[in-house]
């Protein structure tokens, strides 16, 4: 039989979509340059590194922001390869696919296969960053053992975050495992930001550097804003944003988790707002009362950006903002944390340390210091 015209012209304007391998620039694939970069990137990052022979804290403090920087950086280009659809861009793990570890014969266009293995890529970037903050930590002298132990546990996070993408690859991006990927880069950005605040201080016992109700609720604000990490990733679950369209979905009311994700923001909001009331009102530290006000502002916009894409029904731009908001958020809840204590010297008080008293010469805590809890 024949063609109808209209079929036959269809057939001819039809035009199946690029595998990885047929995009080239300047006779290299597109997976060659993107591998060329990411040994390019850790190429200047060892160059950079020279500095950690001999370890300053600015220089030591530099590098734990870098950590801070691309771990919060590497779950928003996750979620960059999850609203494109691009999470099986590579269908195997460690290898993109089940011949090659680079995206060969790989069943999805190239855009999501370039997608997905830059975001592989990046990882490198990520641990190179660790292990050079690691080996800065072990040059110092005298060495200290807490950052020593938050140096360690960094990499070995990010390594674990490629062993939780390798099963995320396997269960076909369950929403379980997107959800423990996501939530173990927190974790990592959480420790990366105690690294960055102690190693300015002198090794000793946290010590609380306010009163006790702005500590108990920087407290409280961690906890509820990991509880809000969690809400999200459940909204995530349940949303049309899968990472691929074959992706399984929890089976949950996307308006029910949505109310109680927003729930806890707004229970963010509250306690980012009395922070900083508490903050101003009782003379705290300076970095104290900044950290307060950054976590009001970031909660803030983020809201703004949470309920604009809700009403505009999840645009993929807006998704993306909203976890890269999501992480400064987290960043912001962790740096106040950690404002409100500090190492001092055993048998030092802390009303002796010149840091701890702020320009008008009070700092709003109790005499003596009390143990803090946590980092």
């Amino acid at each position: 039989m024949f063609a109808s015209p209209a079929a036959a012209s269809t057939a001819t304007t039809t035009v199946p979509p690029l595998a990885a391998e047929d995009i080239v620039l300047l006779g290299m694939p597109l997976w060659g340059w993107q591998i060329a970069l990411a040994v390019l990137g850790v190429l200047v990052l060892a160059v950079l590194a020279r500095t950690i022979w001999t370890p300053t804290v600015r220089s030591l403090r530099a590098w734990a922001l870098g950590n801070i920087v691309v771990n919060a950086g590497i779950a928003v280009t996750g979620a960059t390869v999850r609203v494109t659809s691009s999470g099986l861009g590579c269908s195997e793990w460690p290898k993109c696919t089940p011949d090659s570890f680079v995206p060969i014969g790989t069943e999805h266009a190239a855009l999501n296969a370039a997608i997905e293995f830059g975001n592989r890529t990046l990882t490198f970037l990520v641990l190179a960053v660790g292990v050079i903050t690691l080996i800065a930590v072990l040059r110092m002298t005298p060495r200290r053992r807490d950052l020593t132990r938050l140096a360690v546990i960094i990499p070995f996070g990010v390594l674990g975050q490629g062993v939780v993408g390798g099963i995320t690859v396997w269960t076909d991006l369950h929403p379980a495992s997107v959800a423990t990927h996501f939530l173990l880069s927190m974790v990592v950005t959480f420790l990366a930001v105690a690294l960055y605040v102690r190693c300015q201080e002198p090794e000793g016992t946290p010590r609380i550097s306010v009163g006790p109700m702005l500590h108990t609720l920087s407290v409280g604000l961690v906890v509820v804003g990991f509880l809000l990490l969690i809400a999200g990733t459940v909204v995530t679950g349940t949303g049309p944003h899968g990472g691929d369209a074959e992706a399984p979905r929890w089976g949950l009311d996307l308006a029910m988790v949505t109310r109680v994700h927003s729930s806890l923001a707004w229970l963010t909001l509250l306690g980012a707002l009395a922070a900083t009331v508490i903050a101003f009102r009782t003379g705290t530290r300076r970095p104290v009362r900044m950290s307060s006000v950054a976590l009001l502002t970031v909660v803030l916009l983020q809201g703004v950006v949470g309920y604009a894409q809700y009403a505009l029904a999840l645009p993929e731009s807006l998704v993306v903002l909203h976890v890269l908001g999501s992480t400064v958020t987290w960043v912001a809840i962790s740096r106040l944390y950690f404002a409100t204590s500090r190492l001092v010297p055993p048998g030092t008080p802390l009303s002796a340390d010149p840091a701890m008293e702020d320009p008008a010469g009070r700092d709003g805590e109790r005499s003596p210091a009390e143990p803090a809890s946590g980092l």
